[in-house]
């Protein structure tokens, strides 16, 4: 079989029946994710001596996770699960290691640690655009898990992709690195998700 002919879906299929040929060839396809996200936990990850090597084993662990839980039926696409997989490894891995190493670093005004009471990070608190942006915004909505459904079914495939990438805390340039788009692209179709979110909003304000 030429893998290379093989779509993701069909590798995961063969991945499922435990073909590591089609696990390498994805790992290669999908390795470069591993630098992008690594570069966004790289100063919390030296704060508590982690080294890059460290990083990366732990990003290897969240790729595998994605390969192994990975659904063909998923909204998003193999480079966009495999990215939140390995963000949230990362992210669990620091600041588990802040827990136990010094508690009072969690405490410290990093503009990468992410609030568990905001659940989004210190950048994005303290921003001052943040009061009229309605990606923030919508968290303030107390119906908020029916309206992200309804945000979600409003957004073609392609921009669903960039929301997910997005509200995970991943910057223009980063979502123009995982999904081989330039960052005008991404800028674009960020715009356009705002406009339909702040759309949304309006709609429901009326009712």
């Amino acid at each position: 079989m030429k893998y290379e002919e093989c779509s993701d879906e069909e590798l995961y299929s063969l991945i499922c029946e435990s073909d590591e040929d089609a696990k390498d060839i994805l790992f290669m396809k999908y390795k470069y994710i591993i630098d992008i996200v690594i570069k966004r936990y790289a100063f919390s990850g030296m704060k508590y001596g982690f080294e890059y090597k460290d990083l990366y084993q732990e990003a290897l662990v969240g790729f595998s996770d994605a390969l192994n839980s990975y659904k063909e039926d998923k909204n998003s696409s193999m480079a966009t699960f495999i990215t939140l997989c390995v963000d949230r490894k990362l992210q669990n891995t620091i600041r588990k290691a802040g827990r136990i190493k010094n508690k009072f670093l969690l405490e410290s005004l990093s503009l990468d640690h992410i609030y568990e009471e905001y659940d989004v990070p210190l950048c994005d608190i303290i921003s001052d655009n943040n009061d009229n942006d309605p990606l923030n915004n919508i968290t303030k909505d107390e119906d908020f898990d029916e309206l992200v459904l309804f945000i979600e079914k409003s957004l073609s495939s392609s921009e669903y992709e960039v929301y997910k990438l997005l509200i995970s805390g991943l910057n223009y340039n980063e979502i123009a690195g995982v999904l081989k788009r330039s960052p005008k692209q991404i800028d674009n179709a960020i715009q356009r998700i705002k406009n339909k979110v702040k759309e949304i909003l309006k709609l429901r304000e009326s009712v």
